[in-house]
């Protein structure tokens, strides 16, 4: 089988595309054939030796994939021979072939291609965690999807349009006209210096309701400040740690140290909440994944639920695509195919 391996910590071009021998199918397993595998920014941050989750490298990452049943364990029903499915995998997705048990499984719908499943997994699992479980959003209430023009902030914004939401959206400005038509109700330059004071003049200087903020401790410190009374701060990621210099450490504890202080009391007498989400800690939670991943799917079914792919690249470019992802070049879900 054909994987893309990351040979150690480094810039884009130490992923190399690399032939192993498959392994022996376990009797509970599904061995399906690849047909597209998402790319998200957990796969950067542990090629640039800063995702503690990561396995030693050499490694191959890659959360989630799409494909064909080919071979089946003994002990599952053959009729799962010739599926088409969506898979979320610990790791292993950058390849040509993957090893499934059941409980990591859901149906491809026939409306979506391979790329557009391989872009539900991460995306609309961590979404609907961070909008409907953990942030209780409502109909009428405002929520603030910070760095909205990527695979999450888009599928963040299917899922609050659904709810009845108001929303608004960080991204830069040659975003915010394709934000508009996917029916963002108001984006927001985050490069502007005073881009807090625009959010609060949205909002009549009330606040949100709801923050979903994958970005770090500088913007976590500015998007606690933006909250209204009752308001949630959903924390989900830590893209600050990336830089141009990835295997920087110094940066990676300048980072650290600007981690916000939060205080018990503070929540308390501000009337706010803040959770965190990661979905590569819910491994052992296999019944609620398949609960939220049906939930999505009958959004698929009612017709809001539209995953959006921004480019393809085979998996032999999986470095071109990972520095394109890096330039932030991309608008929603970037995919390899194999």
């Amino acid at each position: 089988m054909k994987v893309v391996e990351i040979t150690k910590k480094g810039d884009p071009s130490v992923l190399k595309i690399k032939e192993v021998a498959d392994p022996s199918l376990k009797p509970n397993q599904l061995k399906v054939k690849v047909k597209a595998s998402g790319i998200n920014f957990a796969d950067i941050l542990a090629r640039q030796g800063l995702y503690q989750d990561a396995p030693p490298l050499p490694c191959v990452v890659g959360y989630e994939v799409s494909g064909i049943v080919s071979e089946v364990g003994k002990e599952l029903s053959p009729s799962w021979l010739g599926k088409e499915i969506i898979c979320i995998t610990r790791f292993n997705g950058y390849a040509d072939t993957v090893y499934v048990s059941p409980m990591q499984v859901f149906e491809k719908p026939k409306s979506f291609t391979f790329s557009q499943a391989a872009a539900i997994p991460v995306n609309y699992l961590t979404s609907y965690g961070l909008l409907v479980v953990m942030g209780s959003l409502k109909k009428g209430e405002t929520v603030l999807i910070q760095n909205a023009g990527g695979g999450i902030g888009l599928s963040a914004l299917q899922i609050a349009k659904h709810l009845g939401a108001k929303t608004i959206g960080t991204a830069s400005p040659s975003k915010h006209e394709r934000l508009k038509a996917m029916g963002l109700d108001h984006p927001v330059d985050y490069r502007k210096s005073d881009w807090e004071k625009e959010i609060l003049r949205l909002t009549d200087k009330k606040g949100v309701d709801l923050i979903i903020d994958p970005l770090g401790p500088t913007s976590w410190k500015k998007s606690l400040k933006l909250l209204r009374h009752c308001g949630r701060l959903g924390i989900f990621g830590a893209s600050e740690m990336s830089s141009n210099s990835p295997f920087n450490i110094l940066g990676s504890l300048k980072t650290l140290i600007s981690m916000p202080w939060i205080h018990p009391l503070g929540l308390l007498n501000n009337n706010r909440g803040i959770f965190g989400l990661n979905l590569g800690h819910m491994w052992h939670e296999s019944e609620r994944m398949q609960k939220w991943g049906q939930e999505i799917l009958q959004g698929e079914r009612d017709g809001w639920v539209k995953p959006h792919v921004d480019r393809e690249f085979k998996l032999e470019e999986a470095a071109e695509a990972h520095q394109y992802i890096e330039d932030r070049k991309n608008f929603g879900k970037v995919i390899l195919l194999p």
